[in-house]
């Protein structure tokens, strides 16, 4: 499902390291050059990269990186070369300290990813920032954003299959009472959210369905404009059908008044080696377009080549 090509037979990692190097001296770097090994390695290989350069040159990658290259290419270069726990904590600290009710970078990480991979990236943010992500989302985010954002980031779910369906059964009840009181915030809904396995959620919202006739998203519609209620609708929307989430954010963020760089670098940077030929088919799908396309009359030069690379393009 991943969409990141990977050559057959990886170079050492000296020869990665010294041919970065090489980019990086004379007159001008050599961008594409950044791109063909970069783009092509998976998280092991980049991760085994930086170890060895920092040892051969004296100097972080990532920071070698900053002063040679700028603006949205750099930024996806760098996001994309940073471990996935790493850049989960960064994305996860950035969208904190920059709360916007829009956000939906702590949403993904919080129901996107496994209860692993949310452990892991709380971990980093462990390292990186010497505070925690709970601590951090407490501190910035305000109001019911906080009250439902502290609780989502701070779960560790169970992983496994097994469902409780008369559970989920009653759960859905008090969801749709909840909801139908327009009692958005309830402690009972943020409590079912941010503490039930993906599974539990799934049977849950499957009975939702099958007691009241319609999924419960559209119940979550009653205010398109309400950006708590959108908040909710991406949460389900991220353990239901995460390629139709990610579809969703990618089509937002390209054409119309203006590229939103920020979600597309984002999303392609995250999904890349998890589930982006799914996403991209959902895209194709929706649109009628290859997302390749959408992609590049979109961007240009060196910032179009990363994504496009990354998104598999020969």
């Amino acid at each position: 499902m991943a969409t990141l090509t990977v050559p057959a037979a990886v170079p050492p990692v000296a020869e990665d390291c010294e041919q970065l190097h090489k980019a990086f001296e004379g007159w001008g770097t050599n961008e594409k050059l950044i791109i063909s090994i970069l783009a092509h390695r998976d998280a092991a290989h980049r991760r085994a990269i930086r170890r060895a350069y920092a040892e051969n040159y004296g100097k972080e990658l990532l920071r070698a990186l900053g002063d040679e290259i700028h603006g949205k290419f750099e930024r996806a270069v760098i996001l994309w070369t940073l471990d996935p726990a790493e850049r989960d904590a960064v994305l996860a600290s950035e969208e904190a300290k920059k709360w916007h009710p829009g956000g939906r970078a702590l949403v993904e990480i919080a129901c996107a990813r496994t209860p692993a991979q949310l452990f892991a990236a709380k971990q980093a943010y462990h390292d990186r920032f010497k505070r925690s992500l709970e601590e951090d989302v407490a501190a910035h985010i305000t109001g019911d954003f906080r009250k439902l954002l502290v609780p989502l980031v701070s779960a560790y779910r169970y992983d496994g299959p097994e469902v409780n369906t008369s559970l989920a059964h009653s759960e859905a009840k008090i969801l749709h009472e909840n909801i139908h009181k327009k009692a958005y915030s309830d402690e009972e809904i943020i409590r079912i959210l941010t503490t039930r396995s993906k599974a539990q959620l799934l049977a849950t919202f499957n009975s939702y369905k099958d007691q009241f006739d319609h999924p419960i998203n559209k119940d979550l519609k009653a205010d398109p404009k309400d950006e708590f209620l959108a908040t909710l609708r991406a949460i389900i929307r991220c353990f239901i059908c995460p390629d139709r989430y990610f579809e969703k954010v990618l089509r937002l963020s390209l054409g119309g008044m203006g590229t939103d760089e920020d979600d597309l670098t984002r999303v392609i940077t995250t999904r890349a080696e998890v589930d982006l030929k799914v996403i991209k088919e959902a895209y194709q799908k929706r649109n009628s377009v290859p997302l390749e396309r959408a992609v590049a009359k979109d961007t240009t030069r060196d910032y179009e080549d990363i994504l496009l690379a990354l998104l598999g393009a020969e």
